[in-house]
Parts: C-alpha cells; structure tokens; sequence
C-alpha cells in the first residue's frame, strides 16, 4: 500500500517562548490522532500538525480544531496571531524557509502589537417574545394592526399582516442600531479596539467583538455582565473568551505599515 501524502497545515504564529508541551494533546484539523508542534525560528514559531493531502478540510469538526488550538493558546497569555482555516504548505521546511523567514519581520510587529491581549465576543439576540411586545407598546399602528388580525383565520387579512411584518421588522432594525450602539458605549472605554458584525438571524442584535488588554479584562467582563442584567428578559449576551485575536489580525498588521510610513 502507498504511503498516505502529508502537507503542513499552519494554524498561527506564536513567540518562541511557547513551550511544547502548550499544544500537547490538541485536536488537530484534519487528524485528531496528528501531534499539534511547533516550528521555531528566529524567535518564532508556527503552530502546525500534518494533514493528508488527499482528504477536503472543512467539516464541523475542522473547524472547531482549528479554533480550539488557537484559543488554547490565547487562553495560556502570550500573543498567538491567528491565521485563516485552511492555510496549508508543502511540509515543515517551507515553514521555516518561505513563511517564517519571509514573513518574520510582519509576524513580529504584529505579535507585538497584539502583545498581553486577547478578544472577547459578545454576541446579543433579542428575547422575540419581549421585543415584539416593546414594538407594540411604542407602535399604535402595530398595535392596532394586530387587534384587526386577531381571530381571523389565516387566508384572511393578508395585506395587514404584510403591513404588520415590515413595521416590526423596521422597529427591530431601529432598535438594533440603539442598542448596537450602547453595547459599543459601554464596552469599547475598557477595549483597545472594537469590530461588529451583522447577526445571522432576525432576532440577533449584534456580534461584536473586543480587543482587550490583560489589565482591563476584569473591567470589561464587569462592564459586560452589567449590560446582561439590565437587560435580562429583553436581551440575551453570551460572552466568548479570551479568544485568538482573529478579528485584529488585519488591524495589527496595518499597524506596522503606518508605522513604517
């Protein structure tokens, strides 16, 4: 039988101060069976396992592999700069030879930058049952709308329900930018940098996530669980970290680019 192909799959960059045993035991993506090491160089080094050439990376499982290795690592303190799932190269020489030598000087600037921080997640969804009734209090026209529809059969009253359907989806919008706004307010005095993005779902509110540094994370955690208690029953937080910096990599690097301007 031929001997199965193997790559280098490349989860992040970390300092050189890591020790083995720091991702000993991790899941690895496409292998769980495959040891998780590191490649050193020049005061570096890149975080990888193997994988087989012949089998598509991609699954759920992958997926959690690659973030679980990263965020163990953001967990343990110092820097970890994340790279995207499904970076891979020929095998650990060209770790060494093309991606650490190439990019030295860019993974150092950006790990510095990056240095005694981690992200935090907030994602927030409404409560729809809550909502739905802040929208009908505040809206006369909602309100007035659905009494009209109660108690009639469903073929029936179909342009009030169309009606009613935009006029809470516009109050939800309305009320998602209030209070993706006084999550920021209340969160980014305690971060270094903030990024949003837009909820997958009608009941999401916001996915933001955080930059925050070692010293200000207990101020940041307080802040947060200050902002779900005013608002439980209305609005549900779950707050993810400390995680890898993936949402800061970009920023980092950019970072060393103005600075070298």
């Amino acid at each position: 039988m031929a001997e199965e192909k193997r790559a280098c799959y490349v989860y992040g960059v970390v300092t050189d101060d890591r020790a083995d045993e720091s991702v000993k035991d991790l899941p690895a993506v496409g292998d769980p069976e495959a040891p998780v090491t590191l490649v050193r160089y020049g005061g570096q080094a890149a975080v990888v396992s193997e994988v087989p050439v012949d089998k598509p990376l991609g699954t759920p499982d992958d997926l959690r592999a690659h973030a679980r290795v990263l965020d163990t690592l953001a967990a343990q303190g110092p820097p970890v700069l994340p790279f995207r799932f499904g970076t891979v190269v020929r095998d650990t020489g060209a770790v060494t030879d093309e991606l650490l030598t190439e990019g030295h000087d860019d993974f150092a600037r950006g790990l510095n930058h990056l240095r005694g921080c981690a992200q935090f997640t907030v994602r927030a969804r409404y409560e729809e049952d809550a909502v739905l009734r802040e929208v009908v209090t505040e809206q006369p026209e909602a309100a007035r709308l659905r009494e009209e529809l109660r108690g009639l059969p469903e073929e029936a009253g179909y342009e009030q329900r169309i009606q009613l359907g935009r006029l809470v989806m516009d109050s939800i919008a309305a009320k998602r930018s209030v209070d993706a706004l006084e999550i920021e307010r209340r969160l980014a005095p305690h971060a270094l940098a903030s990024a949003s993005a837009e909820p997958a779902s009608a009941e999401g509110l916001v996915n933001a996530s955080f930059l925050v540094a070692d010293a200000r994370r207990r101020a940041f955690e307080a802040a947060a669980e200050e902002l779900a208690e005013h608002w439980h029953g209305r609005v549900r937080m779950r707050l993810l970290g400390p995680l890898a910096p993936y949402d800061f990599v970009a920023e980092a690097l950019l970072e060393r680019k103005e600075g070298d301007d």
